[in-house]
């Protein structure tokens, strides 16, 4: 299996009414060098001043971002390129982030290669703890600044910290 560490920022709370703006994948292994970045133009006229201004950009730049469907494409083929076997989706809040992906995927391409499921970091190391109010972002070395890609790296860097200092059996 090969774990892809996802993060989306988006301009609402749910994919169709609202727009995945940008995302970030790394593959999660020791070298961290996988890495794919997607700009996404809006599908709705609908969108949250606030949701959009954490991603950084203004509603007239994401205008000018590539179509949807060709990123998506990108994406597949990016995970087919990373991924010798299976790749399972992860995220901080698989809950937000799976939406999107599986949303778009089934609405652009009609399939997604991560197929139904999705891993939660949070819950993975809430479990670790044993411990319901435990937060995993201290293990973050990576700034988070919005930017998908490193906020991935950083979810990912968590993610292997947990498996080298904490004992996570994981599978790389």
């Amino acid at each position: 299996m090969a774990y892809i560490m996802v993060d989306v920022e988006s301009d609402g709370p749910i994919p169709g009414d609202y727009s995945m703006i940008s995302f970030g994948a790394i593959k999660v292994d020791n070298a961290l060098d996988k890495t794919f970045y997607g700009t996404l133009k809006p599908i709705s006229n609908k969108f949250i001043p606030e949701a959009l201004a954490v991603s950084g950009f203004s509603r007239t730049e994401t205008l000018a971002f590539d179509d949807p469907q060709k990123v998506m494409a990108e994406f597949k083929q990016w995970i087919s390129d990373v991924c010798t076997d299976r790749p399972i989706f992860i995220s901080d809040n698989n809950g937000f982030d799976w939406m999107f992906i599986c949303w778009y995927f089934h609405h652009f391409l009609g399939e997604n290669p991560f197929g139904f499921s999705s891993q939660n970091l949070g819950s993975i190391y809430k479990g670790m703890e044993m411990d319901m109010f435990k937060n995993f972002k201290h293990l973050r070395r990576s700034a988070h600044t919005h930017h998908p890609v490193d906020d991935a790296r950083g979810n990912a860097e968590a993610l292997l910290t947990m498996k080298q200092r904490m004992g996570l059996k994981l599978k790389l």
